[in-house]
């Protein structure tokens, strides 16, 4: 039998080393849907429970692989489905192709059912490649070409293949006008770029000039922990981390001061509050409220897409090109400042911070602290762990107060800031390194909108992991925490209960009938204990911990605007005024106790 369009489409994604492909069935790609099911090798069809889900697991798998992530859907309300996960991919920087289905072409303008202007729904969030496949001939370069497109400029393409060209006999193009061949190799190979000399030279002089050096990395820096440090250590600089470069160093390195903004920490802003030079490397951090005050500070940057220079910052250099090829050119020409008192100081803010949020930490709440929770994961993290984190208030406990360790992992949804990715993102990442643990924090709002349906993923998929552990770890508390703190803080407004209360349900039960472990939490002293036993289950776990809703994400520096908006919220009847004010002023009790300190001007 001769092999089908869809037959030819799997074996190229094979040729591609493509293992996977995260989608939901549906007859606008039942052609390829039958050649999976025809096929004996990978790719492997790997369901989840929604479309939405089948593409933030295509972004987990390419954040956590460095590989290209494939996600599939149907046409009309399948690929509609897809969009989030893609915006996802696009504003992270993220490889991903779409393979989407249409109706019948012989359908097509004619108000056909669950017909979509796909060309126009995906034309934004595929900008860079978007292509409709019409013939057999079409296939091959369409794809290449979406894969290597999705490579080289770190960003999601689609291809649209409608439902009637599935199962059509596959013909190659011919060697004739007008047909378009393949692109040969299935191998991509990123080129080195770096910046020219004369550039290098003028970097060095600014850089060189400074003596309280700060570095900015962000994800774009991975590749390259061991120059940045080594850069760091002639400067004497300190390094802060864009939360999607938060894995990029250890968080035991004295030098490093966490993660930066409003879900960064104290010693992140110090450090580029009283900076006299910053170099950023791979991150186009959007916030400069949290850079150096324009004019006060010197400032070079290195990306290796000079689309991403110069936006954030008036930088005086810009380095275009890859981070650790440029940094090695850019190491002989460095020489720090004799005085090593900036250095000094950084190393020390770290270290009273890193006691701060211990103290904050075990502060009583009612019933569980929230960054107990991730505390006690910190002194229990496996050393090839991967951490992904949902969007919400879990995620200022994900930045503030987990302590990465040279190996671990960790990523969330960084720009687009889309609620429900951490499970989806877990799951993603078991795929991509099956032999290593996932622990996906998400809060219970996000649980609630899709995390629940993705148990069930977890519950299918567990037995192809060689490690199957899985922690899902949920912050309960029955509240939409980080819309109604940011209602509370910027707009000066109370929490309205029938936007941000949430329906109360155990969790942990939930989980064991999906036929996963489930783990209740209660008491802070029953965290330990829960991390312990879910770090070494012999499969997945959910852990269930009911924690405080008033335990306040308080940003590295409170401005007076912000004090005075929660005052005025408290003022016009916030149903947890009292409880939030005992519990404010004790977690910000712990910056002025021993170990934690209130800094100068602040």
């Amino acid at each position: 039998m001769a092999d089908t369009v869809g037959d030819h489409l799997l074996q190229r994604l094979r040729e591609w080393g493509v293992e996977q492909v995260f989608a939901y069935p549906g007859d606008g790609i039942n052609g390829i849907v039958t050649a999976f099911g025809a096929a004996d090798d990978r790719p492997r069809f790997i369901q989840s429970r929604h479309e939405e889900m089948s593409a933030f697991e295509a972004v987990g798998y390419a954040k956590f692989s460095g590989r290209v992530g494939v996600c599939m859907a149907t046409s009309g309300p399948g690929a509609i489905h897809l969009l989030n996960g893609l915006y996802d991919a696009k504003l992270d920087h993220v490889p991903v192709v779409a393979i989407v289905g249409q109706t019948e072409r012989s359908a097509m303008g004619g108000a056909y059912q669950q017909e979509v202007d796909l060309q126009a729904l995906f034309s934004d969030v595929a900008s860079e490649y978007l292509v409709e496949v019409n013939v057999a001939e079409q296939l091959p370069n369409a794809l290449d070409r979406a894969i290597r497109t999705a490579l080289a400029k770190r960003a999601p393409t689609a291809l649209i293949i409608p439902s009637d060209l599935q199962t059509e006999r596959y013909t190659p193009p011919a060697h004739v006008f007008k047909d378009v061949p393949a692109g040969g190799t299935t191998e991509f190979v990123a080129p080195v770029v770096t910046a020219p000399e004369v550039e290098l030279d003028r970097a060095a002089e600014v850089l060189n000039a400074g003596s309280k050096v700060a570095i900015l990395v962000g994800q774009g820096a991975r590749g390259a922990a061991a120059e940045v440090t080594a850069v760091a250590d002639v400067l004497g600089a300190g390094v802060a981390k864009a939360l999607l470069g938060k894995d990029v160093l250890p968080d035991d390195l004295p030098f490093v001061t966490g993660s930066i903004g409003l879900l960064g920490t104290r010693p992140s802003y110090e450090l580029m509050r009283d900076c006299d030079t910053l170099l950023m490397i791979g991150s186009s951090f959007p916030y400069s409220q949290f850079l150096p005050e324009f004019g006060k500070a010197r400032a070079v940057q290195i990306d290796l897409d000079g689309g991403l220079i110069g936006m954030r910052y008036p930088t005086e250099v810009n380095l275009v090109g890859d981070a650790g090829d440029t940094l090695r050119a850019l190491l002989p020409r460095l020489s720090g400042p004799a005085d090593r008192s900036w250095r000094e100081k950084v190393e020390s803010d770290v270290v009273g911070w890193w006691q701060t949020i211990e103290q904050q930490a075990h502060v009583d709440a009612d019933p569980v602290n929230p960054m107990r929770i991730v505390w006690e994961l910190n002194e229990r993290l496996p050393a090839d762990a991967i951490v992904t984190a949902d969007s919400g208030s879990v995620a200022n406990w994900y930045g503030k107060v987990l302590r990465m360790t040279a190996g671990v992992r960790g990523s969330l949804s960084g720009t687009l800031a889309t609620m429900g990715n951490a499970v989806p993102y877990a799951i993603g990442a078991k795929f991509a390194h099956p032999d290593r643990p996932a622990i996906a924090l998400t809060g219970d709002g996000a649980m609630q909108m899709n995390g629940l349906a993705e148990l069930l993923t977890i519950r299918r998929y567990a037995d192809r992991w060689s490690d199957p552990r899985l922690v899902v770890c949920v912050l309960h508390n029955n509240d939409l925490n980080q819309v109604t703190w940011e209602l509370r803080a910027m707009g000066g407004a109370p929490r309205f209960d029938e936007s941000q209360v949430l329906p109360d349900v155990s969790y942990a039960d939930l989980a064991r009938g999906f036929g996963i472990e489930g783990i209740a939490v209660g008491e802070p002293d029953e965290l330990g204990p829960a991390w312990d036993r879910a770090l070494s289950a012999p499969g997945p776990v959910l852990i269930d911990v009911r924690c405080d809703p008033e335990v306040p994400p308080i940003p590295p520096h409170a401005t007076a605007e912000q004090a005075l908006s929660m005052v005025q919220a408290v003022l016009k009847g916030d149903p947890s005024a009292a409880h939030l004010v005992v519990e404010g002023a004790k977690t910000k009790l712990q910056e002025l106790l021993p170990g934690g300190k209130e800094s100068p001007g602040r």
